[in-house]
């Protein structure tokens, strides 16, 4: 699935990674994706941390109002993909599982 990785991918996620503190992520991805596209990508994070406490899809639909065709797909990533949410969801949790 890695096969977006080009230069300038690279070169993003460089940028990303360099960011220090929120309020800097807030202007950059602001300037970069649209309030819609943050808030998409937001409700994913979301979904994954609340699949991952074992949450129904019912549930998680009702609290963010998130479609069921979206927390499919994250639970997908979860199950099956690269293991990003996972990490983060434990960077979230403080390291602990």
């Amino acid at each position: 699935m890695r096969s977006f990785k080009t230069a300038s991918t690279d070169r993003l996620f460089k940028v990303i990674a360099d960011l220090k503190t929120v309020e800097e992520c807030y202007d950059f991805f602001e300037d970069l994706c649209t309030i819609k596209e943050i808030q998409d990508m937001s409700q994913r994070l979301d979904t994954a941390i609340l699949l991952s406490t074992g949450k129904s899809y019912q549930k998680i639909a009702e609290e963010i109002s998130v479609s069921t065709a979206t927390i499919s797909r994250v639970n997908k990533c979860l199950e099956y993909g690269s293991g990003g949410y996972r990490a983060v969801i434990d960077k979230i949790n403080g390291g602990k599982k």
